[in-house]
């Protein structure tokens, strides 16, 4: 069962977004390296190799791991295989303009599932909750002049981010569906690694089907090392486990409200990068996203 949001719980939903907005910026900068299913298979297999110290418990004979296998490897197929895979295919053959756009819908696919097959209430507050973060988000994308947003043009790697989104709400709604034994539970390392054990298998096969169809290669620099250890453990280990506490705390309808944070901080990123200062147009989305999230999470 959910609790109220508290500044606590916000201040814990707000660190995904800030790691995801620059493994955006990353994932697009190693684009021409490293294909995208490859990258988010070396992305998880370095971070099973920093949790397997911190999780060793689950991996040995009665700590539940094979008992809930089918859980732990769905789990790992949604969250760790085909999301993040999807998400880098998407960056690699789509504008982060789009990308970013595309995956603002999260709140209304996190509404959506939640009623349509976890019998979760909607309310009319995180309906209007919905309205105003996208809202926020389509203000930021379009610099506060809404004519920027007719120049966008959708290409199949928007329809990647798509698939990615709606694959992520189920994910998140998984997380506070089913049973975990307790020494699964013990703490976020060995939950998480519960997932990222049956994650890398799946993202290896998918990573082996890349390279079996296509032209894959590898050109390694140290940008590309520098790259690969900041996505492994900002935008999944503690990304990761950041979300998936907050997710049982407020439960998946609020959590996906701040999602919507992650496009204002790329944009952020990306002034800080190009040394241009914050605009009026950030503050105003800001304005809108917060609002959002805290009409949807009023009782």
């Amino acid at each position: 069962m959910s609790h109220p949001l508290t500044a606590p719980t916000a201040l814990l939903l707000t660190i995904p977004p800030l790691l995801w907005a620059g493994n955006a910026v990353v994932g697009r900068i190693v684009s021409t390296m490293v294909p995208p299913i490859t990258l988010n298979f070396l992305r998880w297999a370095i971070a099973l190799v920093i949790l397997l110290p911190l999780a060793r418990a689950i991996f040995r004979p009665g700590s539940g791991l094979l008992t809930n296998w089918r859980r732990y490897a769905v789990l790992g197929l949604l969250g760790v295989g085909t999301y993040n895979g999807m998400q880098y295919l998407a960056l690699h053959t789509s504008t982060p303009i789009n990308v970013t756009l595309v995956g603002a819908s999260m709140p209304v696919w996190m509404l959506a599932i939640g009623w349509l097959f976890f019998e979760a209430r909607v309310t009319r507050r995180q309906m209007l909750g919905a309205l105003m973060s996208i809202a926020g988000v389509l203000f930021v994308l379009s610099r506060g002049d809404w004519r920027e947003l007719l120049a966008l043009r959708l290409v199949a790697g928007d329809l990647f981010m798509l698939v990615a989104t709606i694959i992520w709400s189920v994910y998140s709604w998984l997380l506070t569906r089913g049973h975990d034994e307790p020494t699964i539970r013990a703490n976020w390392a060995t939950f998480l690694a519960a997932q990222v054990s049956f994650g890398v298998v799946w993202s290896g096969a998918f990573a082996g089907v890349e390279w079996a169809l296509t032209d894959a290669h590898i050109v390694w620099s140290g940008t590309l090392v520098a790259a690969l250890l900041y996505v492994a453990i900002g935008p999944s280990l503690l990304a990761f486990h950041a979300w998936g506490t907050g997710v049982q705390r407020v439960g998946p309808n609020i959590a996906a409200f701040f999602n919507n944070l992650t496009p204002l901080f790329a944009a952020l990123l990306s002034s800080a990068f190009l040394g241009e200062p914050p605009r009026l147009h950030h503050a105003i989305a800001f304005a809108l996203i917060a609002g959002g999230i805290v009409v949807s999470s009023r009782r």
